[in-house]
């Protein structure tokens, strides 16, 4: 069976709160979104990673922001 679609889209603003690497943004229709996910080692590590420190990595900066952070605009 084929199924024809034609579709007429306006969008006048679209938000996004956020987006992570498998989130899938989509307008209009699709056959098939099929979810793949790969995994590779490609740093060549051959051991397991450090075990983290229980109250974070040690530092003499202190509670300063290290990056300046604007608000966001409207």
């Amino acid at each position: 069976m084929k199924l024809y679609v034609q579709q007429s889209i306006h969008i006048h603003m679209i938000k996004i709160g956020g987006m992570t690497n498998s989130s899938v943004f989509q307008i209009g229709t699709s056959g098939q979104i099929l979810p793949t996910s790969y995994l590779y080692n490609t740093g060549g590590f051959e051991e397991p990673a450090p075990e983290p420190e229980k109250n974070g990595p040690s530092s003499s900066i202190g509670d300063d922001v290290l990056v300046p952070l604007t608000a966001p605009g409207i």
